[in-house]
């Protein structure tokens, strides 16, 4: 149970072109993510950006492993300076002009959480949770 993926889905009112392209152009992203600099939905493509809170500022080194257009993309996510690595995972399916996204973050088990309590798992469904339901979704809503 304690290494099973972190799995969350959301429905938007939004078509699959829409949703793809918020989480895949950087200047999209910029508005509802992480300011990332640089970022190309292309396998292979290396990027990173600063995420956290006022305390403590987490760089974030990722690699894009897996696209396949409007549909599915994957990135390496991993801490620097710390060890493990894990996987995200955005899944798009469309029911008409509606958009499920399923996101899936796997292999966190694989941060030292038990010596960094910002790397439990809890930690990255409330930040998901946020990032997907609240600021993705306000973002989708307010593109319209």
């Amino acid at each position: 149970m304690k290494n099973e993926p972190l799995i969350i889905e959301y429905n938007f009112a939004a078509p699959i072109g829409k949703v793809w392209k918020a989480i895949t152009d950087k200047n999209q992203m910029k508005q509802w993510y992480f300011n990332i600099t640089e970022f190309k939905p292309e396998t292979g493509f290396e990027f990173q950006f600063y995420g956290g809170s006022e305390d403590k500022q987490w760089l974030h080194l990722c690699k894009v492993v897996e696209v396949v257009p409007n549909k599915k993309i994957t990135y390496t996510w991993r801490y620097d300076g710390y060890p493990g690595i894990s996987y995200v995972t955005f899944e798009l399916s469309a029911y008409g002009n509606k958009t499920q996204l399923k996101l899936i973050h796997a292999g966190l088990e694989s941060f030292p959480s038990d010596t960094v309590p910002e790397l439990k798992k809890e930690n990255f469904l409330e930040g998901w949770t946020y990032i997907i339901g609240t600021a993705l979704k306000e973002f989708v809503k307010a593109e319209s």
